[in-house]
């Protein structure tokens, strides 16, 4: 059993590394796992491509146990963004989102809606900087079929109420969640979802490739799947010499095009399992205390903190606005001093994990410190 310890020491970061939000790189485990994996794949054995061509179903399983859903619910996505697609395509009337969110979730939205014709925007007016109960109570409308929302904010951190959002919008509409900033780290009631898209490559450090996407008996029933493919009928293989093609899956396997690739899935079962193992609890407990000493770095050098200081509304982003004209200057002073983040939106972001150690956090301090003595006007 990997414990959190264990799992902290399969990091193999270099110190100075805080941008998890941005990329995570690949854990011990999965790198191996794929290797493996490769080599099975190589040798032109039934037995080993049988192998990895099941890798798919553990895969599922994994995520399934994560979410504490069933797996027959769960299809492997090549990423975050296809997983969104699926579900939007498939809603039919008006569909509220901020403009403000990552563009998988605006410009999906958008181009359904020219595509297809059925689908309506409806945005949250952009003074609303988060997507609070509030902000959706105030833009829905009885045109409103489905809200869209990203559980933890790629610019800001801020983690959404999600049950909050539930209670406002009722069980007649559907809520599609971006969860690609929050799985791995946050210990969300998933449920209170109908779908729910992630990536493996950024908190899970599965690598590019590992997306997936629940989709719950709500949404099952009220999305058509309008992007199925080969893998979507409920047909035992596929629908050779058929016109009409046979009716969508009743499950998840409705909104796939194709199979996935046994590779990635092999790398995300990995990355899942050993999350699992540790703890998703503990994770979030670690990860939470780490940002915690971030605010209190920034705090100290009067850097203004974008992100909630209330934990339960945070995840592993710290967002610090040192001002329009000094994101450029806090950027240089973090890379000067090897501190790996990302300044974007008028933001510096900075995201640690559970092996960020007390070096790196100098590191942070130290180049604060360098950027408020150098700062001018």
């Amino acid at each position: 059993m990997t414990t959190l310890a264990d799992l902290t020491a399969s990091f193999d970061v270099e110190p100075g590394y805080l941008d998890w939000a941005r990329f995570g790189p690949l854990s011990r485990t999965v790198r191996e796992e794929a290797m493996a994996d490769l080599e099975l794949l190589g040798s032109g054995r039934e037995s080993g491509i049988g192998l990895v061509s099941g890798r798919a179903d553990e895969a599922r399983a994994a995520i399934a146990g994560l979410l504490r859903v069933d797996p027959a619910e769960v299809a492997l996505q090549p990423s975050t963004t296809h997983g969104l697609a699926q579900a939007v395509y498939g809603v039919t009337g008006g569909v509220v989102a901020s403009p403000l969110e990552f563009p998988s979730i605006p410009v999906t939205i958008a181009r359904a809606a020219t595509a297809l014709g059925r689908i309506v925007p409806q945005w949250i007016a952009p003074e609303h900087r988060f997507v609070t109960p509030e902000a959706v109570a105030e833009t829905i409308d009885e045109s409103t079929s489905a809200v869209a929302v990203s559980l933890v904010d790629f610019r800001t951190g801020y983690r959404a109420d999600l049950a909050g959002i539930r209670e406002v919008i009722g069980d007649d509409r559907l809520l599609i969640v971006d969860a690609t900033q929050a799985v791995g780290v946050v210990d969300a009631e998933w449920t209170a979802a109908d779908v729910v898209a992630a990536h493996g490559y950024k908190w899970l450090r599965a690598g590019r490739g590992t997306g997936f996407a629940w989709y719950g008996r709500r949404a099952r029933v009220a999305l058509d799947p309008v992007l199925s493919g080969t893998t979507g009928t409920d047909a035992d293989d596929l629908p050779y010499d058929v016109v009409p093609v046979p009716a969508p899956a009743p499950d998840a396997r409705a909104f796939t095009v194709s199979r996935p690739d046994p590779l990635a899935a092999a790398r995300l079962a990995s990355a899942v399992g050993e999350v699992a193992s540790a703890g998703i609890a503990e994770i979030e407990a670690a990860v939470a205390e780490r940002a915690g000493r971030i605010i209190e770095i920034a705090d100290a050098h009067g850097i203004e903190v974008v992100t909630p200081r209330d934990p339960a509304r945070r995840a592993g982003i710290v967002a610090l606005d040192p001002g329009a004209r000094h994101v450029g200057a806090l950027g240089a002073a973090l890379a000067n001093a090897g501190v790996t983040a990302t300044a974007r939106s008028g933001y510096v972001r900075v995201s640690p994990h559970v092996a960020t150690d007390d070096e790196t956090l100098r590191m942070l301090d130290d180049a604060c410190a360098v950027f408020v003595q150098t700062r001018v006007g």
